[in-house]
């Protein structure tokens, strides 16, 4: 992986971290410092969901499935797909930060 990928990635992951306790946390431990890294373990996988431009509903049913079942929680649908929403709105935030940044992967 060359440096500029790299770059980009790093800035993602920090991004989608940031994004995941800031907005998500379905266990509820933002507050809690030493649970700093509590979902760094699904960043890489949402990376790659953003990266690939996957539609919205794909990115709401992997969220969806770590809250229901792989967390075992009930789970909020409505606040679950508000931040499916908000996670699509990453790399072009990102993109427009940074106009040297590599194009994503288009859809496929």
């Amino acid at each position: 992986m060359n440096e500029v990928l790299r770059e980009r990635a790093r800035r993602y992951h920090a991004a989608i971290r940031e994004a995941v306790m800031g907005k998500w946390d379905p266990i509820g431990v933002a507050s809690m410092p030493e649970a700093a890294d509590e979902y760094d373990s699904y960043i890489p996988a949402i990376y790659k969901l953003l990266i690939e431009r996957k539609p919205v509903a794909e990115i709401f049913d992997y969220l969806w499935w770590l809250e229901t079942e792989h967390m075992g929680l009930t789970g909020d649908r409505q606040a679950t797909e508000a931040f499916a929403m908000r996670l699509t709105e990453i790399p072009s935030q990102l993109e427009a930060a940074t106009p040297d940044s590599p194009p994503s992967t288009p859809r496929g």
